[in-house]
C-alpha cells in the first residue's frame, strides 16, 4: 500500500478535518512509499521508534505524534533525534489524537466504555464531535468496586477521590481519556454519579469532594492504549496490513 493511499484510508476512518486539534493529525515525518508493515503505539517516543526500527516498520502510526502548538519549533535535541531516526529508517510517522479520542468505533473513549462495561449515552457537551462523554454502568457498584475494576482492566490502580459521602453508588458516569480532569465540572453540572480522566490535577480533588462526585484517575497512558491499538486492529483486518500493537510502559 501507498503510505499516502494508507493516509487518505485513515483520514476517511476518523475525519480528522471535522475537529480543531492541537497538531496536525495525518502524515507528519513522510518515509518509503510502500507500506507494508506497521507499528501502533501511544506516543512516538524513541524507546516506540526503535522499536520500530527493529522490526522493519514502514510506517509508525501514534495517537500522540509531533508539532505540537507552542512546542519550540527547531528540530534539534531530544526532538531532532527521534525525527532523524525516522527519516534515516525510511520510517513514516502519522498521528491522530483528538479524532482519535472521540471517534464512536475507534476512538479512546469507546474503547475505554467498553472495557469497563459502560453503556454510551452521549457526549458530555452535548453535541458529536464532544471529547468527553456519559452513560451508564451496566452493573452499579460502589466506589471502591469500580476502582477495583478499572484497576483488574487496566493494569493500574486508579486513584480515588470519593465524594463526602464515600457510600454513594454509582450508576452514571462520565468519562474523557488523557488529561480530561476538567470535565468533572460538567459531569457534576450534569449530576452523574462518577467522572474518570487520565490524568488528575490539584483542584480536581476538592471538585469531587465539594460536588458529590466520586473521580477516577486512571493514567494517561492507560487510558489511552486502547484506541490506537483497535485502529491498527482495524486496518490489518479491512485492508490486510501487517500490524503491531507496541506499549510502551509509561507511569502517568
Amino acid at each position: 500500500m501507498n503510505n499516502l493511499q494508507l493516509e487518505k484510508i485513515l483520514n476517511e476512518k476518523l475525519s480528522p478535518q471535522l475537529i480543531k486539534d492541537y497538531a496536525p493529525n495525518g502524515l507528519q515525518v513522510e518515509g518509503t512509499d510502500e507500506i507494508k508493515k506497521v507499528v501502533t503505539g501511544v506516543t512516538a517516543s524513541q524507546a516506540l521508534i526503535d522499536q520500530a526500527v527493529e522490526l522493519n516498520a514502514d510506517a509508525l502510526l501514534v495517537h500522540h505524534g509531533y508539532f505540537w502548538k507552542g512546542e519550540p519549533e527547531p528540530i534539534r535535541g531530544m526532538k531532532g533525534k527521534r525525527i532523524r531516526t525516522l527519516i534515516k529508517n525510511d520510517i513514516n510517522l502519522m498521528g491522530y489524537h483528538l479524532p482519535l479520542d472521540i471517534h464512536p468505533e475507534l476512538g479512546n473513549n469507546a474503547e475505554l466504555a467498553r472495557l469497563l462495561d459502560i453503556e454510551v449515552e452521549g457526549g458530555l457537551e452535548g453535541h458529536p464531535q464532544s471529547v468527553a462523554m456519559f452513560g451508564r454502568l451496566k452493573t452499579p457498584m460502589t466506589g471502591a468496586e469500580f476502582a477495583s475494576k478499572i484497576n483488574q482492566v487496566l493494569k493500574r490502580e486508579p486513584l480515588h477521590i470519593a465524594p463526602d459521602n464515600a457510600d454513594k453508588m454509582i450508576e452514571t458516569v462520565g468519562w474523557c481519556t488523557g488529561g480530561g480532569q476538567d470535565y468533572i465540572e460538567l459531569a457534576a453540572k450534569n449530576g452523574l454519579d462518577a467522572f474518570i480522566s487520565g490524568e488528575i490535577s490539584e483542584r480536581t480533588t476538592y471538585s469531587a469532594r465539594e460536588q458529590d462526585i466520586h473521580y477516577f484517575a486512571a493514567g494517561h497512558h492507560a487510558t489511552e492504549r486502547y484506541g490506537i491499538k483497535a485502529l491498527g486492529e482495524w486496518l490489518a483486518k479491512e485492508h490486510g496490513l501487517d500490524v503491531e500493537f507496541i506499549d510502551i510502559d509509561n507511569p502517568v
